[in-house]
């Protein structure tokens, strides 16, 4: 099967991303990686390695993978409403406004995702490059966790492993810049960005926190200081409960604690998400 320009639905550093149909019923999103240097090389079977054996419903599913001279392919399943960076931030797409419900449905099961890499998996896996277009949705709004072409797997033993810096400016632990050692608790960190983007609509590097000296993490704690979240909260959220909103808040601030060893694991993360509703649902009762 031939793939040509008009089947792209994604493209960056990392490779072209198409959609590969096959029949009505079966479609699959293919990732193209040049070869032909070690960094792109080691990105392909990073991936591989990381992906072979998970099967997990929050964590995008590897279908196959072909090697050529040129280049490599990896075969995942299509996710129907594209990234949420696309659906949070590309004024291009037909805007679908992501009401309150889809977004805590979704902060869960990123929590949930990364939480099985860090706790769940033997090694484990740090992804080092969460961000929310690597954060994929599927016909349900389910999120799927994707792109692990920096994923580093650590041994029970290991605290730590020591690269070159590598992720997306905007959503790396600043312990990173200082050390070059990837942990959990860098991942945990990302996930805090993501969930102020949930919450406030804003890329972490929006032109207007640039122009100003700060960024996105830096002004949304001083007006959370304040107590004054509602002055951050993304516009097009109307009617949302504000204790659960207030309570992301704090979660997302947790996970932002400049000292590792504040921040919560993911699963403790995942367990305040949870406990938002459930705590509600008794109280309701």
């Amino acid at each position: 099967m031939k793939l040509s320009n008009k089947d792209i639905i994604g493209a960056g550093g990392y490779g072209t991303v198409y959609r590969m149909v096959i029949n009505e019923s079966t479609t699959f999103a293919v990732k193209r990686l040049s070869r032909g240097s070690a960094e792109r090389d080691q990105g392909f079977e990073r991936e591989l390695e990381a992906m072979g054996d998970i099967k997990h419903r929050n964590i995008v599913t590897l279908h196959g993978y072909y090697t050529a001279p040129h280049y490599n392919l990896l075969i995942y399943e299509l996710m129907p409403n594209g990234s949420l960076a696309g659906l949070l931030h590309d004024r291009s797409m037909a805007k679908k406004v992501l009401d309150w419900p889809s977004r805590y449905k979704i902060a869960v099961g990123v929590a949930r995702g990364i939480s099985y890499l860090h706790h769940d998996c033997i090694p484990r896996i740090i992804h080092r490059d969460i961000k929310s277009s690597n954060i994929l949705l599927d016909k349900d709004m389910e999120a799927r966790v994707s792109d692990f072409g920096l994923a580093t797997l650590m041994e029970p033993d290991k605290t730590h492993v020591s690269t070159l810096i590598a992720g997306t400016f905007g959503y790396l632990a600043p312990e990173y810049f200082d050390t070059g050692k990837a942990t959990a608790k860098g991942d945990v960190y990302s996930f805090g960005v993501v969930l102020l983007e949930l919450l406030t609509g804003k890329k972490p590097t929006d032109e207007t926190f640039i122009e100003e000296g700060t960024k996105l993490v830096s002004w949304v704690k001083s007006v959370v200081r304040e107590k004054r979240e509602e002055l951050v909260l993304d516009s097009s959220l109307v009617c949302c409960p504000a204790d659960e909103v207030n309570l992301v808040f704090s979660i997302a601030l947790m996970c932002l604690e400049p000292e590792p060893s504040r921040r919560p694991t993911m699963a403790e993360v995942l367990k305040l998400l949870e406990q938002i509703k459930s705590e509600k649902v008794v109280k309701d009762v």
